[in-house]
Formats: structure tokens, sequence, C-alpha cells
């Protein structure tokens, strides 16, 4: 591991100005991600702030009627807190979804938001990768891409995001709030949060340098039954080849409205307005749903290896979609 220097801040703007000020700084907060990344030298940063004093590990309860969630909150924690589990069932049902019950404990909501792409090529630094090294190409196109993105990509990067609450956070419209070292404290709507990779696969978010977030906020939750389908190779520690955030408001067979996210498909969590106004107003059976999935995979590609991930997100969307009409 190469060196590196260390500090722990005790405010946001503290926080911020010690990344923003300093070259090759990096916060750090449950280091499930970045102290594998430091590793294998794919993140070299020469300075780190532990984030972990700031008081950003609260969940609490907004005007509106929503849930404003801290973002040193642990995943563990949210998946467990009442609010989350009553209103929110489908961020609880991806937050347990996700990693093992060891790395919960420690993962933060700003970190899971955060953490890098599992493309093996980003992790081997012997690979071309244009998402570590801009301009070297991309191993994965051509290569072992089983698990890479049919959705969104570019000739740069087929890389797939790997969160699981993000997909669910996508699907209930979370926004992000920051700081920044001028004080200013912006807010960015997550469906606006990632970049896709086009040109420029190493530019991720949003965020600009020192920019923290500081807690991630949810709408009231809206109407229907919400569902979280996880599709992996094992049961558990294992990153989705396809996952469905569906939240579906239906009755007497009918859907009224229907709101859908995806991962395992593309470099951001993915979100299909066609398919959901595909849905509005249809009847609840197999010819909208298939109707929905080729909204949804329209424009897909797959790369070899993965070829299998635009059937296979139809087939489990449609899974969904039948599971939550039935409940409803």
């Amino acid at each position: 591991m190469r060196a590196f220097t260390y500090e722990r801040p005790d405010s946001v703007a503290a926080a911020a100005s010690a990344v923003a000020n300093k070259q090759g700084a990096k916060f750090i907060a449950g280091g499930t991600n970045l102290l594998d990344l430091m590793k294998l030298e794919v993140e070299t940063p020469t300075h780190l702030v532990d984030v972990n004093r700031l008081p950003l590990g609260a969940v609490a309860d907004t005007p509106e009627g929503g849930l404003r969630i801290g973002a040193l909150v642990r995943n563990s924690d949210l998946a467990a807190d009442m609010r989350v589990r009553q209103r929110y069932p489908v961020l609880a049902r991806a937050l347990l979804a996700g990693a093992s019950g060891q790395l919960r404990n420690k993962a933060t909501t700003a970190g899971n938001l955060l953490q890098r792409t599992r493309c093996y090529y980003f992790y081997d630094t012997s690979k071309p990768c244009n998402k570590r090294e801009p301009g070297s190409g991309c191993s994965a196109i051509g290569g072992f891409n089983r698990i890479h993105a049919v959705l969104g990509t570019s000739d740069k990067c087929i890389a797939a995001h790997p969160s699981d609450m993000a997909v669910a956070m996508q699907v209930l419209d979370a926004t992000v709030e920051t700081a920044l070292p001028d004080g200013s404290t912006p807010s960015i709507p997550l469906a606006e949060f990632y970049r896709l990779p086009g040109d420029n696969p190493q530019v991720e978010t949003a965020l600009r340098p020192g920019q923290i977030i500081t807690a991630v906020t949810l709408p009231p939750a809206p109407p229907g039954t919400q569902l979280y389908r996880k599709v992996r190779d094992r049961a558990s520690y294992a990153f989705a080849l396809v996952s469905v955030a569906a939240i579906v408001d239906a009755a007497a067979g009918k859907i009224n409205s229907a709101r859908l996210a995806f991962g395992g498909v593309a470099p951001r969590p993915w979100r299909v307005p066609d398919a959901e106004h595909a849905l509005e107003g249809a009847a609840a059976n197999p010819t909208a749903f298939a109707q929905a999935g080729n909204a949804v995979s329209a424009g897909g590609r797959g790369y070899g290896h993965n070829d299998f991930k635009l059937p296979l997100v139809k087939r489990t969307l449609a899974a969904v979609l039948n599971a939550a009409t039935r409940q409803a």
C-alpha cells in the first residue's frame, strides 16, 4: 500500500475544504470499497479525510412526510429502521439484498451511492480500462463481459453500476443533499446524480472536487405495492445480473401507475419512462408486461457473454409486475 496522510475533521465545512484543497485527497467513512481499491492500487489517494465524526448519522422525518437519511447512516441500521420497513419496503429489501451482514454494518448511505463498478478489468491494473486510465481502452468490450451493462453504454465503457440501494432510491425519486467548501448546499435529484460513460467514463457523478454528500431525502411514499427483486449468481454476497425495483398501484386487474428502476444492466440505476407510461391504465396481463419489457430493452446491446441480460430483464420485470398486481 502506498503512503498517505490522514485527518479527521470535526465539521462538514472542514471536511469539504480538506478534500478540495489537497491534490489526491479522498473522503473515507466505512471504507468497504475504497480500502479494497487502495490495496489493489486502483485508487491511490495521497490524503484521507475521515468523516466518521461528522453529525450525519441520523434518520429523520421531513415536514412533507418523507424521510431524510444522513450520509453516515449504516446500511444495516437503515434497513432495520421501522419507518423504512413500513413506508419504503423497496429500500429495505434492496439494502438487505446487498453484500453481507458484516459489510452492511460498516457501509454508509453516501458510500453506497459512490461505490465504484465491479468490472473485472477496472480492478485489474494490468489491463486497459478507460474508467481507470482514460484513453487506454476498454478490455471488457471483446473480453469476458458477463456482468457488464447492456443499456446506456458507449464504445469507451460498458461497466455496470453495482449498488442495490441506489436502484431503490431511484424508483423513490430520491434527492442527494451535498455541501461545498464555499458553504453552499446544493441538492441533486438522484436521476441527475450519475453520469453515463459517453467519451468520459472516468466522470461518474455530478459531484465537484470537495463536494460532500450530507444526506439523501426521500419524498412521501407513493401509493402502490413496493417490490425489489435481484437476480444473481448466488443467494448472497453477489452483485445483480439484473435487479428490478417497482412500485405498482393496481386494482381490479388494472394498473393505475407504475414506477420502475433497474440495476445490473446499465452504468447507473436505470429508469425507463416509456415503460412506466406503457403500463398506465393497462390491464394487468402478460401482454402489458411484455410491452413494458420491450420498452426497457429498446436500444439495448449485448456484448457476447452478457447477451442473456436483455431477455432476462424482460422476464424479471414480468415476474415482478405479476407479483405486484397479484398482491394489490
